[in-house]
């Protein structure tokens, strides 16, 4: 297959003085709709130069998130809760195990390019899982990152990684689900991303025999978004945590 979206431009780094992107991870399995509203808080802030960029990785009980194109025929039960949310894809399912990153980045400042920003969370993840001896690749007709599985037959290939986004005045919202070890069996209430057939499927590292932590994960994403994206600082998990849970209290 050749994937002509290789030839975008990769990589939106800072601003000349712009001060580092925040750098938060929140220990506790986060509700979606306080996450949404947390979010959503901090990219109108980002918008307004009174808040800082922001990358937030967490985890989600397990639910199922609709895109603005998704088909209500692909929603194929209704175990988890269903949220309806603004970024652009289809259904999607989050749950523990998997690595939610949420980014809240001002494109005036790096560059306004929607096209570019998404291929530059796709080389993120590529990067990253390379360090795990996984090679992740982009289609041109299938946004996120895909892992080829000739072991399973001829033209086979899993997704590892979902992305859809967001952008708001220039803010992004939303970003990227990795499998890291999810439970594979709850993506079988949707049809993940609209993509029906039956050669593509759905994997993750466990699933791939790397087994790895969370936190090792969380180490190699910040390194290669820092090579791609620029500095970071990081803030207090616990910090981060109560002022997602004092906000949406505020609601």
């Amino acid at each position: 297959m050749v994937n002509t979206r290789d030839d975008l431009t990769i990589g939106l780094p800072l601003a000349p003085g712009a001060p580092p992107v925040e750098w938060s991870i929140s220990e506790h399995v986060i509700g979606y709709e306080d996450a949404l509203a947390a979010m959503t808080d901090r990219a109108t802030a980002i918008a307004e130069g009174e808040a800082r960029e922001l990358v937030w990785l967490l985890e989600h009980p397990p639910l199922y998130t609709a895109g603005t194109s998704a088909r209500p025929q692909d929603l194929l039960e209704t175990s988890f809760p269903v949220y309806s949310t603004g970024r652009g894809g289809q259904f999607t399912y989050h749950g523990p195990g998997q690595r939610v990153g949420y980014l809240m980045l001002d494109l005036k400042g790096r560059a306004p390019d929607v096209r570019r920003f998404v291929a530059t969370i796709e080389e993120w993840i590529i990067r990253t899982l390379a360090a795990f001896d996984v090679r992740g690749e982009r289609r041109d007709d299938r946004i996120g990152v895909w892992v080829p599985r000739p072991d399973k037959g001829g033209g086979c290939e899993d997704k590892i990684a979902a992305i859809g986004i967001r952008v708001r005045r220039w803010v992004t919202l939303h970003g990227f689900a990795l499998n890291v070890a999810p439970d594979l069996t709850h993506f079988s209430g949707i049809v993940p991303c609209g993509v029906t057939d039956p050669r593509y499927g759905i994997t993750s590292l466990a699933d791939l025999g790397r087994q790895v932590s969370m936190s090792d994960v969380d180490q190699v994403l910040r390194a290669e978004f820092e090579s791609l994206f620029g500095t970071t600082a990081g803030v207090s998990r616990a910090a981060h945590y109560r002022e997602q849970l004092a906000a949406a209290a505020q609601r």
